[in-house]
């Protein structure tokens, strides 16, 4: 019996993949859990594990091709029969990634799972002689997920596919005119890019992670209407204490850095302010205050930007968070974090002064609520409580938030409590 196996849901939203290697080839004998395909997502590289034992007869898609979730990867020829397969089909798999797992769902293994070969590529639609109901939409899984995370209902979309089936590009369609409004004939103005490539020019694929930033970074602006407030905090204190400690912790191989302080003081001022580390549910009418801490931390990778989370942030103590915070960054230049360490941040910071930057207007990681944005230290005159002038280092804020939730004031008391305690970081410690 031949088996046809398909990319599997591997959870947080991830639709589509890269084929990086194939670790078979046909007529390889397999036994259930070794390793197929190893696929490039925009957020991990995994290794996909086959869910049969059995023999290799065909292998869809070509190293550097793009699949979507759903799509076939390989026709095993199998033992035992189709109900017996159907049965096990759902079962979860462990998804092998590099130091790390995931779990991935095997699509069902129902009608178009069990094909005659035919050495041919699939559609990422299912089978279009598929009927659906009439007050239901024709539509993929992989479709119907887009559509429940843009908040989208499908069934009111009009689907441009085979037999009326709604496929991606409708939904981000649906998803445009909702934010917008529907656009009239003299706003659709064409912005295509010309498929002739200049001869100065130079042409290089988007890699998943860079699609998936600019998606989110589309889906957040699209979303939450954002506003910037902007702030300066004397922090010479903070840098004294910093220079005590920094070289009898590196002895003990811990880096002390700013941003642990600033997570810290991130913190404490979320407790005191719970509309900035909240989620607003606008389907079900509700706002959902989150009563743990876990704190994203923008790190600038060779591959893009990813966003790891420091968990129950609140609990952690100044030498803890360095000490993750270093290892986090480590590990996600080095693609080696794991999925689950990539989701769930309640709010995020950005440390864009690390590289240049003296201020900034951060994109809110949604579904958060807020992104502080901290710039690069200004060694620069002061005004001291003696009104004398004296030399001072000013450390730029830029506090981005959800104005659907978090009004003006509420955030400028979120900011000033946060510079309260990075500029008297001895009375941040002992609370």
């Amino acid at each position: 019996m031949l088996y046809i196996f398909k990319f599997p849901d591997i959870g947080e939203g991830i639709s589509e993949g890269k084929i990086l290697e194939w670790y078979v080839k046909k007529g390889q004998e397999i036994e259930e859990g070794d390793s197929i395909v190893k696929m490039e997502t925009d957020k991990v590289v995994a290794d996909i594990p086959s869910p049969r034992t059995g023999v290799v007869k065909n292998l869809f898609g070509k190293v550097g091709e793009t699949i979507n979730v759903g799509d076939a990867l390989a026709e095993i020829e199998i033992e035992g029969d189709d109900a017996e397969v159907a049965e096990e089909s759902g079962k979860k798999v462990e998804v092998e990634e590099h130091g790390f797992g995931v779990v991935g769902q095997i699509e069902d293994a129902t009608s178009d799972a069990f094909l005659p070969s035919s050495g041919e590529g699939m559609e990422d639609d299912t089978d279009s002689t598929e009927q659906a109901p009439a007050h239901r939409a024709l539509a993929t899984p992989v479709a119907r997920k887009i559509a429940k995370d843009l908040g989208i209902d499908i069934n009111s979309v009009k689907g441009t596919g085979p037999a009326g089936r709604v496929m991606k590009d409708d939904i981000k369609r649906a998803f445009e005119e909702k934010q917008s409004g529907p656009k009239t004939k003299q706003q659709r103005v064409s912005t295509s890019i010309p498929k002739e490539i200049p001869e100065r020019a130079e042409v290089e694929e988007l890699s998943q992670i860079r699609k998936t930033i600019a998606n989110k970074m589309v889906e957040s602006k699209f979303t939450a209407p954002h506003a910037t407030a902007l702030e300066e905090v004397e922090i010479s204190k903070l840098i004294k204490l910093r220079e005590e400690k920094k070289e009898q912790l590196a002895k003990q191989g811990i880096k002390l850095t700013y941003m642990a302080f600033i997570v810290k003081a991130v913190t404490h001022a979320l407790k005191n302010h719970k509309t900035l580390n909240c989620r607003l549910d606008m389907e079900r009418n509700r706002v959902i205050y989150n009563k743990y801490y876990n704190i994203g931390i923008a790190v600038d990778t060779p591959d893009g930007l990813v966003v790891p989370v420091i968990r129950d942030a609140d609990q952690k103590s100044i030498i803890e968070l360095a000490t993750e915070i270093v290892d986090m960054v480590e590990r996600a230049q080095n693609r080696e974090l794991k999925l689950e360490e990539l989701k769930d941040s309640t709010f995020s910071v950005t440390n864009y002064g690390a590289i240049a930057g003296i201020y900034g207007v951060p994109v809110i990681n949604y579904p958060d609520v807020g992104i502080l944005g901290v710039g690069r230290i200004l060694k620069t005159p002061v005004v001291n409580e003696n009104d004398e002038i004296v030399v001072g280092h000013l450390l730029p804020l830029s506090l981005s938030f959800d104005h659907r939730i978090v009004d003006g004031a509420e955030a400028s008391r979120f900011l000033k409590d946060i510079m309260t305690m990075l500029a008297d970081p001895v009375a941040m410690l002992v609370m």
